[in-house]
């Protein structure tokens, strides 16, 4: 962790440190750049303990304030992936999964080796068609776009999310995608930018980077 601060006398910047952080005994490294900046590195950083983390309840996560969001998983095949979904949606306190078409269902061993309990907190639903699953939304008023390369998506960077209308995500099959079916369903297609070789990421590194842009751009943490 590197600061960047303008501060004129040395010994007033070690006591201001000292009194933001709240921290005893630790080890400060100075470097002079230029003129009165100042780089300086805390250097006995430790990580927290699970007892540190204030992590909630089943009951509490149930009850508490939810993102006005909605992840859709069109014909998911891997129970891993879907465990890791379930896992990232708990972490954000996502509303609801919709779990369509041959994406599995908890419960179910290999899904709960990577959501490690989620599925008891996040809310889901199955439907056997995802072209229902979305008319559903659309019914309760969602803008709904799918995670895909086409021809007319909007990068990820350049995508800006509704502040007054709930949203859902559309993430496909680890092979074929979103269902070309799905498209015209859709208030519109979103996709994430890559620069290397293969221009493939994993469905639910996906969910987490879509997930995470969703909550930095509309500022709802809870």
């Amino acid at each position: 962790m590197v600061f960047l601060l303008y501060y004129p006398i040395l010994p007033n910047l070690i006591k201001y440190v000292t009194k933001i952080l709240k921290l005893d005994n630790f080890y400060v490294k100075i470097d002079y750049n230029f003129g009165n900046n100042l780089d300086f590195e805390i250097l006995n950083m430790k990580k927290l303990k699970l007892d540190e983390l204030k992590r909630v309840s089943v009951k509490e996560f149930k009850k508490q304030k939810k993102l006005p969001l909605v992840l859709i998983l069109d014909n998911i095949r891997s129970l891993n992936n879907i465990g890791s979904i379930f896992r990232t949606a708990d972490a954000f306190s996502i509303k609801n999964l919709y779990l369509c078409g041959i994406t599995g269902t908890p419960p179910h061993k290999e899904i709960h080796k990577t959501a490690l309990g989620a599925t008891e907190s996040v809310s889901w639903k199955y439907f056997e068609n995802t072209c229902d699953a979305i008319k559903h939304l659309k019914t309760e008023g969602y803008k709904i776009y799918g995670i895909e390369q086409a021809d007319e998506a909007v990068m990820l960077n350049m995508y800006k999310p509704s502040q007054r209308k709930p949203i859902a995500f559309v993430f496909g099959n680890e092979v074929v995608g979103v269902d070309d079916k799905i498209l015209d369903f859709l208030d519109g297609v979103i996709e994430i930018p890559q620069y290397g070789t293969k221009h493939s990421l994993n469905v639910a590194v996906s969910v987490g980077i879509v997930v995470w842009d969703y909550v930095s751009k509309t500022k709802k943490g809870l």
